[in-house]
């Protein structure tokens, strides 16, 4: 996805005005991904709720660190919708300073999300333990997709304090907030779906 995001930051200022309706291969790409996730998540979650009403399940206890983590990451795309807003205005240093913040947010998502993970699944008995087998799989593939949009801020931010870099289109900007976005979505689908499950 990095490899996206460079190309797009690097295109020169359209000649043309874009055609109506054609959406642009690096963001359709995105989609496709993003379209994958939501069905990989789905299939996960269904298959807790199926397994779980057999019986013999063990039930969440949420900790502290996930309500906190949910206010962050929505801080968070709060504060990168601002940058994107900024970068299009070409006020460069309120866009700077909104991506440096919406990097110190998303890493603090991710220390948080650590940390709630690390006690919630602390708290359970994993011998023999299918809820847990089962939580532990969710777990792994969402802290996946944190990471990478960690690293995807992260090279937002690099790329923006780089003074020799003149970037002007958008598209990369879009990228790196659409997949953003898309986490924070899918928290908040995760969030409820585990508080309806408790």
């Amino acid at each position: 996805m990095n490899r996206h995001i460079d190309q797009a930051l690097n295109q020169p200022p359209p000649s043309k005005p874009a055609k109506k309706g054609k959406i642009h291969p690096q963001k359709f790409a995105m989609w496709i991904a993003i379209g994958s996730i939501i069905m990989m998540f789905g299939g996960l979650t269904s298959g807790y709720i199926v397994r779980k009403s057999q019986g013999n399940w063990e039930l969440l206890n949420l900790p502290s660190a996930f309500y906190t983590s949910t206010v962050v990451i929505l801080l968070s795309s709060l504060t990168l919708s601002l940058a994107l807003r900024y970068f299009k205005q070409r006020k460069m240093a309120l866009h700077n300073a909104m991506v440096s913040l919406t990097l110190v947010l998303g890493i603090a998502f991710a220390v948080l999300q650590y940390i709630g993970f690390k006690e919630l699944l602390g708290s359970m008995q994993w011998a023999n333990n299918v809820s847990f087998q089962y939580l532990i799989v969710i777990v792994l593939v969402h802290a996946l997709h944190i990471l990478g949009g960690v690293v995807a801020l992260l090279f937002l931010f690099l790329r923006s304090f780089n003074p020799k870099l003149k970037v002007y289109s958008t598209t990369g900007h879009e990228l790196v907030s659409t997949y953003w976005h898309f986490v924070d979505i899918l928290w908040i689908y995760l969030f409820v779906f585990f508080l309806l499950n408790q």
